[in-house]
């Protein structure tokens, strides 16, 4: 316990004892409901406060409903103070101190209080990367008039989502280790290690089995403990994985453990690299050189292709810290955050038709599921080239649309590739110009963060989509142009309502892909290029 009576709030709490000349709000400016509670802050006096507030962990003090937790972080909101009691009962009031980095949670009764006090005894309590001290409270209770702090709407929002879920608990698990993911309006593909990637800002991830139920996709994840599932649960249910779709629905499972036989592409045990992967050639291959790996950066190797790709990202071990709702709105699921190794952003394009394929060729097809940042065809082996895209979702994107896709006469591979970047060459070694960088290229289309054209993003298909047509281009020139380029127009439509835009068919799929391939960028006049990408419609 402090020395003396730190934690007194100046009228705000009713004492259990009575108030020391230190109190808190005598002496700083602490902003709740959005004013200021106090006089200005004298510096001495605060410097004097710094040295006061240290724990005296001789004095544990006696126990109290009322909590005390110090050292928080200045942008940490009330949700965040109240997620920390949750998982050990009700709360019914929070206030937080703003200015002098503390903050008071009251529960509903001691036996809850002192079951959080004696939690974080043993385990350090952390928000937003920053360790945080609780403790009992001199006090033994937080006046609820409507001039103090649950007056604060978001004190109040707070506590009404601690209340609905504790009410919650009926129709599924209560608060537990194991939580229950479904993701909505899944337009875009959302793999196991996009949803690592993700949980893993919260806090280290232990499992994870995927499956789809009711045409869902639906996940089980497992975290070590319940306070880094209720962050994950409070900070991340509700929160889109890509721009306007794919968002993620969160509850508590039933179950208290996950069982997990496969380390594969559907499940995943990070506690235990040595999982067999269900595939017997895998797993052949995987006993040469398990002993390389290593559970928090488990290596796979590709189903068809090179032979050890990581999927995985290494844990981080972060709790809620710095992942609050904005942050977890990921405009992109590869959002990293400093300091962490870049996941793979590498694919291996097999099985191309050597004569056809050029770097720009297979920049422009993969730019349209991402920006690509480097292109290399294989010197000794060129029907296999290395693409380098800007973000790792832009890697599944691309391997979900083009992986098998028949282009140019052959069924090609989009797997990830084992190499972390594409190397140019070194000056004055001979290339070829089988490798080319794109990291400047005025043609990418997803450059501008929340780009409306990620939600246009579709497989490929016998109908393009084409845009930036200038008006003095009509029907036929346009026609024409994709008959010169070798496509066999079935059927062309301009938009009723703006003739910059039009749908093209072609013969196939395949035709499409070829003709997105060269009339991507097409000048149609001194200062238009063609805009192709492939359209969800028919005409």
């Amino acid at each position: 316990m402090m020395n003396g009576d730190n934690d007194d709030v100046g009228g705000y709490l009713n004492p259990g004892t009575k108030r020391g000349s230190d109190e808190l709000l005598a002496q700083t400016g602490a902003v709740s409901n959005g004013s200021v509670m106090s006089p200005a802050p004298n510096h001495a006096d605060n410097n004097n406060d710094a040295k006061k507030v240290k724990l005296d962990t001789k004095n544990p003090g006696a126990p109290s409903r009322v909590i005390h937790i110090r050292n928080i972080p200045n942008e940490v909101t009330e949700a965040e103070i109240v997620h920390l009691g949750i998982p050990f009962g009700k709360v019914t009031n929070v206030l937080v101190l703003k200015g002098k980095n503390q903050a008071f949670l009251e529960m509903s009764d001691e036996v809850s209080a002192t079951t959080m006090v004696n939690y974080f005894t043993n385990c350090t309590a952390q928000l937003r990367g920053r360790a945080v001290y609780v403790q009992f409270s001199n006090h033994k209770e937080l006046k609820t008039d409507q001039t103090h702090s649950n007056a604060n709407p978001s004190a109040q929002a707070a506590l009404q989502a601690a209340q609905a879920l504790v009410n919650q608990t009926d129709t599924q698990g209560g608060p537990n280790t194991v939580l229950r993911v479904i993701v909505e309006h899944m337009i875009y593909p959302v793999t196991l290690d996009v949803l690592y990637q993700i949980f893993s800002r919260v806090g280290k991830v232990l499992k994870i089995v995927t499956f789809t139920k009711n045409n869902t996709f639906q996940a089980l994840i497992q975290y070590p403990d319940v306070v880094t599932a209720q962050a994950a649960k409070m900070t991340l249910d509700g929160q889109n994985i890509y721009n306007a779709c794919c968002t993620l629905r969160i509850e508590y499972s039933k179950l208290s453990n996950l069982n997990v036989k496969y380390n594969n592409d559907k499940s995943r045990d990070y506690t235990n690299p040595n999982l067999p992967t269900g595939d017997p050639a895998l797993d052949s291959a995987l006993a040469i050189g398990v002993s390389s790996l290593s559970a928090p950066n488990l290596n796979l190797p590709n189903r068809t292709g090179e032979n050890a790709t990581p999927t995985g990202m290494p844990f981080t071990g972060m709790p809620l810290a710095g992942v609050t709702p904005t942050a977890a709105a990921l405009g992109a699921a590869g959002i990293r955050l400093p300091g962490q190794p870049s996941p793979n952003c590498v694919l291996l394009v097999s099985n191309l038709n050597e004569e056809m394929v050029t770097p720009d060729a297979l920049f422009t097809l993969f730019g349209v599921y991402g920006d690509v940042q480097r292109v290399k065809i294989l010197f000794n082996k060129k029907d296999n080239a290395l693409v380098q895209m800007s973000e790792p979702h832009q890697t599944q994107l691309a391997i979900s649309h083009l992986d098998k896709m028949k282009t140019w006469g052959k069924q090609i591979r989009v797997t990830l590739s084992k190499h972390q970047t594409v190397q140019l060459p070194k000056e004055g070694q001979p290339d070829a110009g089988l490798t080319k960088d794109y990291s400047n290229s005025p043609l990418h289309r997803f450059k501008k963060p929340g780009s409306k054209n990620y939600q246009n993003i579709y497989p490929p298909s016998a109908t393009l989509h084409l845009s930036n047509i200038p008006p003095t281009v009509d029907e036929e020139q346009i026609k024409d142009a994709f008959a010169h380029a070798g496509a066999s127009v079935k059927a062309f439509k301009f938009f009723p309502k703006d003739r910059k835009m039009a749908l093209i068919q072609l013969g196939s799929v395949e035709e499409a892909i070829a003709a997105l391939i060269k009339m991507h960028n097409f000048q149609l006049s001194d200062s238009s290029h063609l805009r192709v990408s492939f359209s969800k419609s028919t005409i």
